[in-house]
């Protein structure tokens, strides 16, 4: 399980380091594809496979499926961790994300996001001010 926030840099290569507490979980390598809110996604293999089969039982004939089977599959790709625990980002996935210079990685139980730190600090106040109201929606998954 992934859990915490840790605040990063990405080098002028696209390079970045990788929290040690995840890199045990995400293995040698992983998929880091576009998420929701602009920020990215990254899967341990297995966690992507089960993600992948999901994606793959959609309809085609639906329209939504086939559109955001499109948007999630066309910008996976499989990172390796080098020596020093950094991967490399691609550059279309650095300008979806927005990431620049200062990132945020977080744990979101079974993957990681990767945040450009202006996005992150903008979505945590916005969501902040509506935290109770999420929370009371919540309730009707029995959390």
């Amino acid at each position: 399980m992934f859990m915490g926030e840790y605040h990063h840099t990405i080098d002028t290569k696209g390079r970045m380091i990788i929290p040690a507490k995840f890199r045990e979980g995400l293995g040698e390598s992983f998929v880091l594809t576009r998420g929701l809110d602009k920020c990215l996604f990254g899967y341990p293999m297995s966690e992507w496979k089960i993600l992948e089969e999901k994606l793959k039982s959609l309809p085609l004939t639906k329209k939504d499926a086939r559109a955001f089977t499109r948007f999630f599959f066309s910008g996976a790709v499989e990172c390796e961790l080098d020596k020093q625990g950094r991967i490399n980002i691609t550059t279309p996935l650095l300008q979806y994300a927005k990431l620049e210079k200062e990132c945020v990685v977080i744990g979101v139980s079974n993957r990681i996001e990767l945040w450009s730190k202006n996005v992150w600090d903008q979505y945590v106040e916005e969501q902040e001010e509506s935290f109770e109201e999420i929370a009371e929606n919540m309730i009707d998954f029995d959390i």
